[in-house]
């Protein structure tokens, strides 16, 4: 197999015509510049130089080489170039996935900073909802993954399903999150301190994706009541719209209301106490790219104001 250093003396002896002329370009000895020739030489099965006179020219095989390592020497300067760009952050990529509270909070605050402290890299953002966002990143279609999985009182966060990530992720916590109720404006409850779960078991539902979906139904068997949801929705300005003109109750999560503009509806406080975890996941391996730890820092940044 042919090497950089190989190459790298042969274009330097067909530039000087010489071995002496080459050690002299090249800052090393006569001898060294000679032993790599007799190694390349033997890698190529062929002559590459005949000696003419005090010099030397190349064979037929010696041009042909010649000529590709031109473009083998290019390219490899092009990739060194590359990849310290990448590590001193004046290039990179960052591939996010997300779920939409976070879409829109998170990650327009995180993503402005990264391209104000390292505009040479690249965001990039989709959406998805847990556990799909995870196996986006096992799965190498994004970088880091935003997800988020419920927690309960006096529970592990395995209660969870779909928040039961495997140890071959990165789990990078962003902050956690009390769940809020939504009653409309002119509910019995709506100016309530606090309101049971179970004075809830007679309302209308609205419910979000399968994933928060799961949860609602979850907590209202844990409260002895299953809920009847007669609308679901991935959109939370549709179920701030729908409990609104009074057609049923709903339970967000902060991030969720933060990007909203709740109109027609009162935010109570829930008992018992459930909270949702919001997290950054990426691989070991790419926790170390520059690129991502950025935008790993952003992000915790913004979730820390």
């Amino acid at each position: 197999m042919f090497e950089a250093r190989h190459l790298r003396v042969l274009r330097a002896v067909a530039r000087t015509g010489s071995f002496s002329a080459a050690a002299r370009e090249l800052g090393c000895t006569q001898p060294a510049v000679s032993q790599q020739m007799k190694s390349l030489e033997h890698i190529a099965g062929t002559p590459l130089l005949v000696r003419a006179g005090r010099g030397t020219r190349l064979t037929e095989a010696g041009e042909a080489l010649v000529r590709h390592a031109a473009g083998i020497l290019a390219g490899l300067t092009a990739a060194e170039e590359e990849v310290a760009a990448i590590a001193g952050l004046r290039a990179g990529r960052v591939r996010l996935v997300s779920f939409p509270s976070a879409s829109c909070t998170l990650v327009p605050a995180a993503v402005a900073a990264m391209r104000e402290e390292h505009p040479g890299a690249r965001v990039s953002l989709v959406e998805a909802q847990p556990p799909r966002s995870a196996e986006m990143v096992r799965e190498g279609e994004c970088e880091i993954a935003l997800a988020y999985r419920y927690a309960y009182p006096a529970s592990s966060v395995g209660d969870d399903p779909a928040g039961a990530w495997e140890e071959d992720l990165v789990v990078r916590p962003l902050l956690t999150e009390r769940l809020v109720g939504l009653v409309p404006e002119d509910h019995p409850l709506a100016r309530a301190e606090s309101v049971d779960l179970k004075d809830l078991a007679e309302e209308s539902w609205i419910a979000g994706c399968p994933h928060c979906r799961g949860h609602l139904v979850r907590m209202c068997e844990r409260a002895g009541f299953t809920p009847r949801i007669d609308f679901a929705t991935d959109d939370y300005p549709a179920v701030v719209g729908l409990v609104g003109a009074g057609l049923g109750v709903a339970v967000l999560a902060g991030l969720a209301i933060d990007s909203v503009r709740p109109r027609g509806v009162r935010i109570v406080r829930l008992t018992p106490e459930a909270r949702r975890e919001v997290v950054a996941l990426t691989l070991p391996d790419l926790s170390r790219v520059p690129a991502v730890a950025a935008m790993l820092d952003r992000l915790s940044a913004v979730a820390r104001r």
